[in-house]
Formats: structure tokens, C-alpha cells, sequence
């Protein structure tokens, strides 16, 4: 007579084997394997080139270690990051609201809308003299870079976050009697919050380019110096040292956003299964 249960215990042990064995690899250790594979193999080519076309991870190294010893390094991060917080922060408080309004109100739409639109397709470095006519060459110039380079992703992400919240969450709000601004802070701000979280990620990038081109085109300073004077007298190794510290520094502030993102709206990562990852 064969036994039920000891056919239950045979088919089921496989099936845990299984599922223990296909347990994908956790999102850090794949960036880890992918960063120290690239760094191997940019340190075995590098070596090939010459020095005054490339470097390789260990001579940048060797020159981030001389810059920070001499302590060019940290002035220079300093006076780089004081315009960049400044102009972005401003970005930020003043891009979401447009947005919102932007994207609620058809007549503000109207009225504004080809202006934010018109104002992400121009090319807002061709600006950077007259801005420079206006405000000189020094702090307020290269906020106003940074500014104007990270506000229009955030107000068009806001905008259209607005536009794609379900009708029926503002038809609910109405029933209810709640005022326009009610529903604005309410309803509709919450359901926008991952469209406007995509927004300030994607300015942090122009924020950082915007950065870069305003040490360039005004007063040389900052990372912008390094950048200039180590190219200047070929150094290329010292040269990659601000560069490579403006990705890491894009790739951090990446990072704080998306965990300001999980605290402030949880229910988006549940709902797109990245908390099971």
C-alpha cells in the first residue's frame, strides 16, 4: 500500500532544494562585482596608454591622495558644493510647486506650460554669457546655472505626475466638498510624490553638469580649476580625480533620494515589488 505522506515529503524536498538554489543575488553584491570588474580591467588597459591620453585607478589614487594632502582638494569640493546646494535647493522649492499648479489648473497650463517645455529644450548653456552680463562672474552667476539646468525636469515631472492621477481620487475629494487646495495637498501631492522623487533625480545630474559649465565659463574655481589646471599641464590622472568625485557625489545624492523616496511614500515600492528585492 503506498503512503501518501512519504510522497509528499519526496516531492517536496526537491522543491525547497529548488527554491533555495535559484535565491537571485542580493542588488549590492552584483554593483560590487560589476565596480571591481570595471576598475580591474581600466587598470590593465590603462597601464597600455599613454599617460598624457589616460590614466588607471591606481595613478588616480596616488594623485587623490596628493590633492587631499595638500589640502586643494577640499577647498576646491567647498567652493563647488556652496552654489550647487544653493541653486538646486531652489530648483527643488520652487519646481514642485510650479509644477503642481501646472498640471491642476488648465489654465494654468495654458499659460505656462510651452514656457516649461520650450524652457528644457533650450540650450541653457548659450545663456551662461548673458547671465554672467546680469550677475557678474561670481556666486550668484553659478547658482543661477545650476538653477536654471534643474528646474525644468523637476517642474515636468511634477507636471505630468499631476496629470496622470486617477480621476477618481479628485472625484472623491469633490464629493466631499474639500476646496481645490485641499485636494492639491491631499490627494493629488501624495499620488505625484514618485513622479516628483523621478524629477529630482533626474536634475541632480544637470545640477552637477550645470555646476562643472559654471566654473568654466565664469570665474575658474573649484573641482572646475582642477579640472582645467590639471589638463592645462597634461596631468590626466589629477585631472580625473574631480571628475570622478562629481560621479560619486551624483551617485550618493541618487542614493539619499531614493531613500527619502521609501520613507516618504513606502506604499510606490510595495507596489512596484522592489521591497522583495
Amino acid at each position: 500500500m503506498v503512503d501518501l505522506a512519504d510522497i509528499e515529503n519526496k516531492t517536496a524536498a526537491p522543491a525547497g532544494a529548488d527554491a533555495g538554489e535559484r535565491r537571485p543575488l542580493p542588488r549590492w553584491a552584483i554593483t560590487l562585482a560589476s565596480v571591481v570588474g570595471m576598475l580591474v580591467l581600466w587598470e590593465i588597459f590603462g597601464r597600455q596608454i599613454n599617460p598624457v591620453f589616460g590614466s588607471y585607478p591606481s595613478a588616480i589614487a596616488v594623485a587623490f591622495w596628493e590633492l587631499l594632502l595638500s589640502g586643494e582638494l577640499w577647498s576646491a569640493l567647498l567652493e563647488s558644493l556652496q552654489p550647487f546646494f544653493v541653486g538646486y535647493g531652489l530648483a527643488i522649492v520652487i519646481g514642485i510647486p510650479v509644477g503642481l499648479v501646472v498640471g491642476r489648473f488648465r489654465t494654468a497650463e495654458a499659460a505656462f506650460g510651452i514656457y516649461i517645455t520650450a524652457g528644457y529644450a533650450m540650450p541653457l548653456v548659450a545663456l551662461v554669457p548673458l547671465l554672467i552680463l546680469w550677475l557678474g562672474l561670481g556666486f550668484k552667476v553659478k547658482v543661477a546655472v545650476v538653477f536654471l539646468m534643474s528646474l525644468f525636469p523637476i517642474c515636468i515631472n511634477t507636471w505630468l505626475g499631476v496629470t496622470a492621477v486617477p480621476k477618481t481620487l479628485i472625484e472623491v475629494g469633490k464629493s466631499f466638498v474639500a476646496p481645490n487646495f485641499v485636494i492639491l495637498r491631499r490627494i493629488i501631492l501624495p499620488a505625484t510624490l514618485p513622479y516628483i522623487m523621478a524629477g529630482i533625480r533626474l536634475a541632480v545630474g544637470r545640477a552637477v553638469v550645470a555646476m562643472v559649465i559654471a566654473e568654466f565659463f565664469t570665474t575658474i574655481s573649484g573641482l572646475g580649476a582642477v579640472i582645467i589646471n590639471s589638463a592645462n599641464n597634461f596631468d590626466t590622472a589629477t585631472m580625473f580625480v574631480p571628475i570622478i568625485i562629481l560621479m560619486l557625489m551624483a551617485i550618493g545624492l541618487n542614493s539619499l533620494i531614493g531613500f527619502v523616496e521609501r520613507r516618504v511614500a513606502p506604499w510606490q515600492a510595495e507596489i512596484a515589488g522592489r521591497d522583495r528585492e
